[in-house]
């Protein structure tokens, strides 16, 4: 029971911490946005559930921390539903009612009635906070610890793998890979993991000529900090050396943006191979995977932290903080698919009132939501129902039954 209550607690506790962080941060990328272009907001909170500590600032806007530390959110003044976008009888009724409340003028101030172009950024701005987030962290970091750096020069070609049938020789210099310049030898790790029977290009130096080599990189498995296995792709090659750059503000700033882009643009392609059904959906994560995750880099940090007689904390806060980063990113791009309910759908809904010149009717948004609630829902309980397998609990339950 007590190591129940231990692996409970080292699950529970980071991964509250990890989502607040970075959903507080998506709110608040919306709360700057809006108060900037002079938007009334009516609460910010910390937290949902009811208040633990609340305060009304000179503003009026009340500043509340909640009971449930499961992320956060903003409220507009007179946003009711913040799921869809007010069509045009709403919006007069809504004039109509602040005009006879507050007098002429006065709907200036609410976000339905500001123009598409602040609207939009107020929306957009949440999923931005979430990647300038993940560019400080692994900026500071790099900046902070160094940036390790693998050699693009091959030390060893392991044997019967897809980089020994493609022709790679020690001493080979990467150069590119599908035309992308290759900075060093993770870079290439990073594109080939999502692109496991994919056929690429690598151009390499040898004996001062370029030489292009068409290979398919292997597919093989590894444990996942979300629990069970993984599968990643591979080529076979191993680096000649490493080591750690320290780099300047500047450098460190160009880097952290580099591997935000890096981790952005892997996880689009991997989804899209999710998608088309190239690959098994077996990889996506639910809030249990993060879960998993979190108590997994927290278990690696005590355990680290005893060994070499530091501060639990500290440590524990030096394994986490790259770990926000990364799920940040992922909380970004998941904000932005065009589904109602999401960000996303809120850009949509203000693209179409561009063209149309009119907000799309309440019919259509009612029924855009709850399709986009029936497939998020959907995501969500196959994501669960892929980390439930993944972390054997039907295995334990059958073992409890039998």
């Amino acid at each position: 029971m007590m190591a129940f209550l231990q692996n409970a607690f080292l699950w529970v506790v980071p991964y509250l911490l990890v989502i607040t962080v970075i959903i507080t941060i998506h709110e608040l990328g919306h709360f700057l946005t809006a108060r900037a272009f002079g938007v009334a907001v009516d609460r910010f909170s910390i937290g949902f559930g009811p208040s633990i500590f609340s305060r009304r600032d000179k503003h009026g806007i009340e500043w509340r921390i909640g009971a449930l530390p499961i992320g956060g959110y903003v409220r507009f003044a007179g946003d009711d539903n913040a799921a869809s976008v007010p069509d045009e009888d709403d919006l007069d009724v809504m004039r109509a009612k602040i005009i006879a409340r507050e007098g002429a003028g006065a709907e200036k101030k609410y976000l339905h009635f500001k123009p598409i172009w602040q609207r939009a950024l107020v929306v957009a701005a949440g999923p931005l906070a979430n990647f300038v987030l993940a560019i400080t962290i692994f900026s500071l970091t790099y900046a902070i610890a160094g940036h390790p750096v693998i050699s693009t020069r091959i030390g060893a070609i392991m044997p019967n793998t897809p980089a020994a049938a493609a022709g790679f020789k020690v001493g080979d210099r990467l150069v590119a890979i599908d035309g992308r310049a290759i900075s060093d030898f993770s870079s290439l790790k990073t594109y080939v993991a999502t692109r496991a029977g994919v056929p690429v290009t690598i151009d390499v130096e040898r004996a001062g000529q370029e030489v292009s080599l068409p290979a398919t990189p292997g597919q093989k498995s590894e444990k996942s900090l979300t629990g069970g296995e993984q599968t990643i792709g591979y080529l076979g090659l191993e680096a000649e050396k490493g080591w750690i750059e320290h780099p300047d503000p500047l450098r460190a700033t160009v880097l952290g943006v580099q591997t935000t882009w890096d981790i952005a643009g892997s996880t689009l392609y991997y989804l899209g191979r999710i998608v088309t059904g190239q690959v098994n959906p077996n990889q996506l994560h639910s809030m249990l995977g993060m879960a998993h995750a979190s108590g997994e880099v927290t278990k690696q940090a005590v355990a680290d932290a005893q060994e070499n007689h530091r501060s639990v904390l500290a440590t524990a806060a030096a394994y986490l903080i790259p770990l926000v980063a990364f799920l940040s990113v992922s909380v970004g791009l998941l904000n932005l698919l065009p589904v109602p309910v999401l960000d996303g759908g809120h850009l949509l809904f203000y693209a179409y009132e561009s063209i149309a010149r009119r907000p799309a009717s309440a019919r259509v948004q009612a029924a855009g939501y709850r399709v986009g609630l029936a497939l998020l829902l959907g995501l969500m309980l196959f994501a669960t129902w892929n980390d439930l397998q993944g972390l054997r609990v039907f295995h334990f339950l059958g073992g409890l039954i039998s």
